[in-house]
């Protein structure tokens, strides 16, 4: 037998060829019940050189032999089509290889890998347990069983698996990381810490690892490891947006702002029709004193995106305190976005409003939280300065980057509110404010905006 698997390549042109002269010289002589045992080495064959058309019809050849052939080809079959994501398949002949032999610890692994990915995780950790009882070194099962508990929300029982698992295939990366995630699923930080510690160990490069390792040590507000794990994430896989913009984050906060730029360049190239990117570039460059960079990065941004009410608000703040001329023109398109953007949004709370059907109770307490929080739920609120501004919100929009310390977010977590179904226009003349700058600015960006109070970070969501 030894010597057919091992000139059956070399002897004809193929290996197929070979396997059929060593085939009919077994069938010839007094060891014919081997000739089943090399055919089944010629289907594998055929899988170790990826033509699965040859390892499926040699395979479905053995389907009305003895049972322990039967049941081994059959085995085989289920786990192809397993593999090509034919659950039925895969489960009609692990029933097949199920009924040759009982036994067979492989044939029960692949009936509960069936069940497993129809989502029936009970009946699938049966045959798991079954196939493990079974067969005692069975990894698969052992393993498998394992997903199978933390799927039923057993982490305790899948944990004792796992570790039974170390014990059998020592450092196993896959098995490192469910006992680590498992230690993290029960919100033990340090020994999942330690045993993705471990995991390091055996796969330096992997940077999924390695972000998961930033975040436990951020989490634990250890900024200097979950820096140094971050930082090699981005080495080996620098196209990971998250851990770009924890990155840009972290250099804000440290006062590096120089440094941010570089990796919000990166998120920016990754995905170009993200504005927020690069609007946090162009605060890196106010916030580190730069401001003709600063101005350059908001007017180019301005010409991508001339709807952007965040860009044009910088765009007015430094103008005005360059004293350049064109912080009119930017007033001027300020006040038409956003007018641009109440209309829309007014025009969506309406339908919104018509779709509900219950336009009639909007001052009625007590009703559906969606009007109550929509944009039309606070439409003229007089701030400390005296002047009106529009706080008006659709339900599902988030915060703005920019943070407005005058007005407070009103989100779906609130009770019902009163609406108020009177409209004032928040771009309508301001009375003027007190002055307490020491300089003199112009008058009408100082109506417009002096009771903004613009954030100077711009950090993402």
């Amino acid at each position: 037998m030894s010597a057919s698997k091992l000139i059956s390549p070399a002897i004809e042109s193929t290996f197929a060829a070979g396997f059929d002269w060593c085939i009919e010289c077994v069938k010839a002589s007094p060891y014919l019940e081997l000739a089943n045992e090399l055919e089944i080495t010629k289907a594998i064959t055929y899988l170790k050189e990826k033509d699965l058309a040859k390892a499926i019809e040699t395979l479905k050849g053995f389907e009305k032999k003895d049972s322990k052939v039967q049941s081994c080809a059959a085995t085989n079959l289920s786990f192809l089509y397993f593999l090509e994501n034919e659950v039925s398949q895969a489960d009609k002949y692990a029933e097949l290889a199920i009924t040759a032999d009982r036994y067979n610890p492989a044939a029960l692994v692949n009936k509960g890998n069936c069940l497993f990915a129809n989502g029936d995780y009970e009946k699938a950790r049966e045959y798991y347990q079954e196939a493990y009882n079974v067969e005692a070194s069975c990894t698969e099962a052992l393993f498998n069983l394992g997903l199978a508990e933390k799927k039923l929300n057993r982490p305790e029982l899948a944990l004792d698996c796992f570790y039974k698992l170390q014990a059998i295939l020592k450092n196993h990366p896959q098995v490192l990381y469910q006992i680590a995630s498992i230690h993290e699923t029960l919100e033990d930080k340090a020994q999942a810490i330690e045993w993705y510690m471990q995991l390091v160990s055996v796969v330096p490069t992997d940077p999924s690892v390695l972000s998961k390792l930033g975040e436990l040590y951020d989490s634990e507000q250890d900024k200097s490891q979950a820096f140094q794990y971050h930082f090699e994430s981005y080495r080996y896989f620098p196209s990971n947006i998250d851990i770009i913009s924890w990155l840009g984050a972290y250099y804000i906060d440290s006062q590096f702002c120089e440094k941010a730029i570089h990796y919000f360049e990166k998120a920016a190239v990754i995905q170009p029709n993200e504005v927020k990117w690069q609007l946090m570039i162009a605060s890196c460059y106010r916030r580190s004193g730069n401001y003709q960079q600063a101005l350059e990065t908001y007017k180019t941004i301005h010409k991508r995106f001339p709807e952007n009410v965040e860009c044009l608000k910088f765009l007015v703040r430094i103008c005005t305190d360059l004293g350049l001329k064109d912080v009119q023109d930017y007033a001027q398109k300020l006040k038409k976005a956003e007018k641009a953007r109440e209309l829309k949004q007014q025009r969506a709370n309406s339908g919104s409003r018509k779709g509900s059907g219950r336009a009639g109770s909007a001052n009625m307490p007590g009703t559906g939280g969606s009007r109550n929080n929509s944009a039309g739920s606070e439409s003229g609120r007089v701030d400390s300065g005296g002047n009106r501004r529009s706080a008006n919100r659709s339900a599902g929009q988030t915060k703005p980057t920019i943070p407005d310390n005058d007005d407070s977010f009103t989100g779906s977590f609130g009770g019902a509110k009163e609406v108020d179904a009177t409209y004032a226009d928040p771009l309508g003349e301001a009375p003027a404010r007190p002055k307490t700058a020491g300089r003199q600015r112009p008058q009408q960006a100082e109506d417009e905006f002096g009771d903004e109070e613009i954030g100077d970070d711009l950090l993402p969501d």
